[in-house]
């Protein structure tokens, strides 16, 4: 998955006061978009010392990977600095689609976009209107008139494989991701992920389910979420009511009739390839 990056550290601690070292990464983050080069499949970054002098004060401390700093400088068209030629900026839907080296990088694009556009999207305060600051002891945004405080925001969100028998329930949205995928949503107010799991089971599909189990985890800061993994059991009738409206494809599939997505990045890869190569065992 995404995430997983090996025996690279990751280290997400908060500093206000952390200067960047020369050869730390940079986010130039521009209308969704972030300042890259790929070369012969490898992804690469803008420097600090290739940043022009006057906007190194704007740049943000975001995380650390194997010691190697990340920041984060957003921009617009006009104040947007000038960059050496090699790089060109891409969304991250684009950057993800060449699956390129090294993985870690790629991780540190999901979570620097999941951190730029909670910055972007938090610089007024939600309640008063007044322009935020930045606290100087964790990683928020406050509100220097009425104090409101604003955390970065993460939305929680399940996928869930329903067995039924030797088969696995498979869909494809209406819109956007074009491959296979198992049901999906987001948590609601007041709702366990578990009540979730069963929702939105029977909202996309009209399938009762039972024997509910956590199967894993997973950042997913290309849409600010942290996805919950689960399986669980169709229970009594398994006869699919699609919504339409959401999904353009669900039906019960055998194995040896999944097709995979084109990369390891997602959860929901990882759980079909799971099926795959277990079978019903994964809720047993």
């Amino acid at each position: 998955m995404i995430q997983d990056i090996g025996e690279n550290i990751f280290r997400n601690e908060f500093s206000l006061c952390r200067k960047p070292a020369a050869s730390d990464c940079v986010i130039v983050y521009r209308s969704g978009e972030a300042a890259c080069s790929v070369v012969n499949n490898v992804l690469a970054f803008p420097k600090a010392d290739e940043i022009p002098e006057k906007y190194r004060d704007r740049l943000i401390y975001l995380f650390e990977l194997d010691g190697e700093g990340f920041f984060l400088l957003t921009s617009d068209e006009e104040s947007c600095p000038a960059l050496p030629d090699k790089y060109t900026f891409a969304g991250i839907r684009q950057i993800r689609s060449t699956d390129p080296a090294p993985r870690k990088y790629l991780f540190a694009a999901f979570t620097a976009q999941h951190l730029a556009e909670w910055y972007i999207s938090s610089r007024f305060c939600g309640r008063c209107g007044k322009e935020n600051i930045h606290d100087t002891k964790e990683r928020a945004m406050i509100c220097p008139l009425c104090g409101k405080k604003i955390y970065p925001r993460i939305d929680p969100a399940v996928i869930v494989g329903v067995v039924n028998g030797d088969k696995l329930l498979i869909t494809r949205y209406r819109t956007g991701f074009a491959h296979n995928a198992l049901v999906a949503g987001f948590t609601e107010i007041g709702e366990s992920f578990e009540a979730t799991v069963a929702r939105e089971v029977m909202e996309e599909t009209g399938v009762k389910v039972k024997n509910i189990r956590y199967y894993k985890s997973q950042p997913w800061g290309i849409a600010s979420n942290i996805l919950a993994g689960f399986f669980c059991e169709a229970d009594g009738d398994a006869s699919i009511h699609m919504d339409e409206n959401e999904l353009k494809y669900a039906e019960w599939l055998s194995g040896n009739e999944i097709e995979l997505q084109p990369f390891d990045h997602s959860l929901t890869n990882e759980m079909m390839k799971l099926f795959k190569d277990t079978g019903r065992k994964v809720i047993e």
